[in-house]
């Protein structure tokens, strides 16, 4: 079937999974060459770290121009303004009515469309570019033209790409997850997001043209420079009902161990801290009726799972590969009817070779990425998408991520389990000897998400506070840094606007001796938002990204819409940046130096 043979698609050779339950490596001894003995050595010889002021407005605008200042002034201000925003649409429509497309464009350029768009073509942006990469800024390159839908046709397509030929038969959405299945009240995607680019499928067609598009980006960041960035969403490149059914797979094996645990009398324990006992785990799946006790037995010996006597989350998590007799029988008990449930659901031809489109996709961008030296950010998405797109990034991070990071998963720690996905996989990486490479976000589908649960009643996937969730992103940096000071391969981009995550983050670094230097750890912004975090980084020698988007005026309107309504929303983070930006403006006035050139 299909999803049965998804993972070892995507994998060329033999797994090179360790043996099943050895034990794991341990912090405070790295094993082979990654390790890093060299490093005190190395640490000597470099120059002290500077240190990183944000209140420094005079430095953070040094590579601003005074009109580039008042631009920022005016953008932030407006979009400080609930009436304005409540009706900016309207006004950008009425706006444009009354102007004409030409001089519309022309007063975009120089508000909105100036202050969060790079250019609209990959040769445009260039002299932006090539701007920061002086000021120690860096670019991670997106188109930002986005389909003008209407909020019927998105739902019609999105109930459309995500229902299979069984659910339309009647015969395969009961044995689903109520959050693995298409909800029309959910269906345009795009509500309630305001930070993160929506895709609906259409075609396979539209498929390919989203992967060109990609491509002519992570060539662009390629030409940018040695160490550059390309983000990609997995949604664009294939249907999403596949991505719905994996989902739905991973989340019903994942929890079958749970509950095998609590049967152990494990409940409640740490993913990394779970331990199923074989024998006693044989024992149970004998009573389902699985299989016979001889076949089960040869399932779990000590050649696939070592001479401990247990496995974990890992460990179980490899079964489902095709590689293992029991993937062939993977069912799962259903907990409201009792009776057991095949695992993988049956594809059509058509849908299994859509899969393999998908899939094909997903290899050509990251050979591209491989051949351009550009490392390759796959974006997170909603939680009934996650678990497929979390697993693919990590067959691509398995096949691509030999030498070096190449391929990045992004983790979303506005989620209960942000934690455990982290730790796993960063054990999982230790492993199997490839090199761990994240992001990581607070998140951007918390509305939507909280009510999707409500109405459709499952359980909230986010953390219930802010505070929460700030707490969970600094436990999860915290578990990431303290890898990266004992492997010198992993890196992990702290994606945040968050003045005190970019502090902790700082502490944390100097604490642990990891230097910017060794380029382990950067940062991470959008174009047009907090320079007061992003320059003095990067003119502290500190990697730092900007989120650069380009595109023509008119397509890239909806990406300005959330640009504005985001800002709106990071009221304490906006003010701030408003009061350093009158700060510096107000010196240059006194001081006689209103027309500034960078340099």
């Amino acid at each position: 079937m299909a999803l049965r043979r998804v993972v070892s698609a995507l994998r060329p050779g033999p797994a090179r999974l360790a043996p099943l339950s050895t034990a794991p490596v341990t912090r405070e001894q790295p094993a082979g060459p990654r390790a890093v003995p060299e490093r005190r050595e190395a640490e000597a010889a470099r120059p002290p770290v500077p240190a990183v002021d944000f209140g420094n407005a005079q430095e953070a605008y040094r590579s601003r121009r005074s009109w580039e200042l008042a631009r920022s002034l005016l953008v932030l201000r407006l979009c400080a303004s609930p009436a304005l925003l409540a009706r900016h649409e309207q006004l950008l429509l009425l706006t444009r009515r009354l102007l004409g497309q030409r001089l519309f464009d022309k007063l975009m350029k120089m508000t909105f469309y100036g202050q969060f768009v790079a250019g609209e073509d990959q040769e445009s942006i260039q002299p932006l570019i090539q701007h920061n990469r002086a000021f120690g800024v860096g670019s991670i390159l997106d188109y930002g033209v986005e389909e003008d839908l209407s909020p019927e046709e998105a739902e019609r397509q999105e109930m459309e790409s995500c229902t299979s030929a069984a659910e339309k038969e009647g015969s395969g959405a009961s044995k689903r997850e109520k959050q693995y299945q298409a909800h029309r009240a959910f269906g345009d995607r795009r509500d309630g997001v305001i930070s993160a680019r929506t895709y609906f499928y259409a075609s396979e067609a539209k498929c390919d043209s989203h992967m060109e598009t990609f491509l002519r980006c992570i060539e662009a960041s390629g030409r940018a420079g040695e160490d550059g960035f390309s983000a990609i969403k997995l949604t664009a490149l294939g249907r999403p009902q596949f991505l719905l059914q994996f989902s739905d797979v991973l989340t019903k094996w994942r929890r079958f161990f749970h509950q095998m645990a609590a049967e152990q009398g494990k409940a409640g324990l740490a993913a990394m801290d779970t331990r199923l006992e074989v024998a006693a785990l044989q024992e149970s799946v004998a009573k389902m009726g699985i299989a016979s006790r001889t076949e089960i037995e040869n399932w779990f010996t000590a050649e696939t799972l070592g001479v401990s006597g247990t496995l974990d989350l890992l460990d179980w998590g490899s079964l489902i590969d095709s590689r293992t007799e029991l993937s062939k029988h993977l069912v799962v008990p259903n907990m409201q009817t009792g009776q057991l449930e095949p695992l993988l659901s049956r594809f059509t031809q058509e849908e299994e070779l859509q899969v393999t489109r998908m899939l094909q996709r997903m290899d050509v961008l990251a050979k591209k990425a491989s051949e351009a030296g550009v490392r390759l950010m796959v974006d997170a998405e909603q939680t009934y998408f996650q678990p497929a797109i979390s697993r693919l990034t990590l067959e691509m991070q398995r096949r691509f991520n030999v030498e070096k990071p190449l391929i990045f998963g992004t983790y979303q720690c506005y989620l209960k389990d942000a934690y455990d996905n982290v730790t796993l996989d960063v054990e999982l990486a230790r492993r199997e000897g490839w090199c761990f490479g994240a992001k990581l976000v607070r998140g951007a589908y918390m509305a939507q998400e909280r009510a999707r649960a409500v109405e459709i009643g499952y359980e909230d996937p986010i953390n219930p506070t802010y505070e929460a969730t700030s707490a969970m992103y600094h436990r999860c940096l915290d578990y990431v840094l303290e890898e990266l000071k004992h492997n010198s391969t992993a890196q992990v981009m702290v994606a945040s606007h968050n003045e005190d995550t970019v502090r902790f983050t700082l502490r944390r670094m100097e604490e642990l001796g990891l230097h910017p230097a060794d380029r382990q750890v950067s940062f991470g912004q959008l174009l047009g938002m907090c320079d007061q975090i992003s320059f003095p980084l990067g003119q502290a020698g500190f990697p730092v990204y900007k989120y650069v988007p380009y595109g023509p005026v008119m397509e890239v309107l909806p990406y300005l819409s959330r640009r504005a309504l985001e800002n709106s929303g990071v009221v304490k983070g906006a003010l701030r940046e408003r009061q350093l930006l009158w700060q510096e403006l107000w010196r240059r006035l006194r001081t006689g130096s209103l027309f500034h050139r960078p340099a």
